[in-house]
């Protein structure tokens, strides 16, 4: 059998015959480009391969903070195929990269084959409902220095890079605290010689380090986002 042509975890995993049905289109995902925006219709699945977006929840005071990410594991969208006709949430892209689009319509009807396609969809969900979960649980239990090296570390694997540009006034926005606050915290992880930050970009030094410094969090979510495409389904012979 010969090796998949994607990175994206859901495309890598479908036969040939689903991509057909799916009519693909190559899309490049430049720094800040909007993928949907609150009130606005969703008219498109897609596939991450390389690069990163955020799911932001936007409040009356344009504040932000990040309550979703999406790397080569994702299918952005995915709630249309749910029902959803109008986006709830903010996604734009923070690393540039490239992926693949299909409509929604097309989507949708590959979904309601109720074959390898819906499977995966509906594995990715669960897989953001993890993620989603951990994350909560992570902002409420540790401290700023072990989410912003569990958040780094995750930029980096969706990015597959360990150098990338990020602003401390993002950074806040994304980990919900303050720019002093993510200083501090950026500085330790400099000091410690773990990350080098200058001029908006970030580059990891010791990546071992990193994780180590990082809370468990990380793994646990990596290790889930890796994996949900090998989960067994749960359904039982007949």
């Amino acid at each position: 059998m010969l090796p998949s042509p994607f990175k994206n975890s859901v495309l890598k995993a479908l036969d040939a015959a689903a991509i057909q049905r799916l009519h693909l289109h190559p899309v490049t995902f430049e720094l800040q480009h909007e993928i949907e925006f609150p009130g606005q219709p969703i008219r498109h699945l897609f596939f991450v391969e390389d690069g990163m977006a955020s799911m932001t929840n936007t409040f009356k005071d344009g504040s932000q903070v990040e309550v979703g990410m999406f790397g080569y594991e994702s299918v952005i969208g995915i709630s249309a195929l749910m029902g959803t006709k109008r986006s709830l949430n903010r996604v734009y892209t923070q690393i540039a990269g490239n992926g693949f689009s299909c409509s929604i319509e097309n989507g949708r009807a590959e979904f309601e084959r109720g074959g390898q396609f819906q499977r995966l969809a509906l594995g990715y969900v669960q897989a953001q409902l993890v993620q989603t979960m951990q994350s909560a649980g992570c902002n409420a239990k540790h401290n700023i220095e072990q989410r912003l090296a569990r958040w780094l570390l995750i930029c980096s694997d969706r990015a597959f890079n360990d150098t990338y540009k990020m602003s401390h006034e993002f950074l806040a926005d994304m980990l919900g605290s303050t720019r002093p606050t993510v200083t501090l915290a950026a500085g330790l992880l400099k000091d410690l010689g773990l990350i080098q930050y200058s001029r908006g970009t970030i580059h990891i030094l010791n990546r071992a380090g990193l994780e180590k410094q990082a809370c468990e969090c990380y793994h646990t979510i990596i290790d889930y986002l890796d994996n949900y495409t090998d989960f067994d389904s749960g359904a039982v012979a007949a």
